[in-house]
């Protein structure tokens, strides 16, 4: 297995009033995953979209669905995400109760199973679900609004995952990072063992499929260095 190197554009900046042009437009210049944050006014404060907003996107897109869930329970939504069209679902830790029961839950869905950690959350509570999970989210700012700076202790964080990952022979476990970033941040993100880069204003703010384009191709750089 190869590490994935993905960019994943949120659309949580996106112009809801053109959403599935927006998509489009994503999809027709090659960005291959779509990010989509469920906010629920109790784990994070705003509230966002949920379900609905995937079943009326699906059918105009080919694109991985990569839904992360800023929610509490989130175990509760497994299914209907999975009717929905999920292909990823990301749970935060600091939300399950069990979280291994939840990962086992996802799976049988036949959903792809990610668990996200909060800026100020210790990558030791990974240390007992590792083989249950397909990607590891690392937020960069603390979750509920987009536009945020990075944090630029989150750099020794994903560090330190890559070379937990290396230690324990999840050598091809891909790192997503979400928040803050952006052409200042992505090779500082990328250079600590990121792969997945979760990017809203990046992309939607100006024009869409160059924003993209660009991005995408810092990190084929970086794929095709093999660093």
């Amino acid at each position: 297995m190869t590490r994935i190197y993905r960019l994943s554009p949120s659309i949580l900046s996106a112009d809801f009033s053109k959403l599935g042009e927006q998509v489009r437009i994503l999809e027709d210049a090659g960005a291959p995953w779509l990010h989509i944050d469920v906010m629920d006014g109790q784990f994070v404060p705003p509230v966002s979209f949920g379900d609905v907003v995937i079943r009326s996107v699906r059918p105009v897109s080919k694109m991985f669905f990569d839904v992360h869930l800023m929610v509490t329970e989130p175990d509760r939504f497994v299914d209907d995400y999975a009717k929905a069209g999920a292909d990823m679902f990301t749970v935060h830790a600091e939300a399950c109760a069990h979280l291994d029961r939840t990962l086992q839950h996802i799976h049988e869905s036949g959903m792809k199973a990610g668990v996200a950690l909060n800026p100020a959350t210790p990558l030791q509570v990974l240390d007992y679900v590792l083989d249950k999970v397909d990607m590891v989210l690392i937020m960069t700012v603390n979750p509920g609004y987009g536009g945020q700076k990075y944090i630029p202790s989150m750099t020794a964080k994903i560090r330190d995952l890559r070379r937990k990952l290396d230690e324990a022979g999840y050598s091809d476990l891909p790192i997503e990072v979400d928040g803050g970033i952006n052409a200042s941040t992505i090779d500082t993100v990328l250079d600590a063992g990121a792969s997945v880069i979760v990017a809203g204003s990046a992309v939607f703010r100006g024009d869409i499929a160059k924003n993209a384009t660009d991005l995408m191709k810092r990190i084929q750089e970086r794929e095709m260095s093999g660093r």
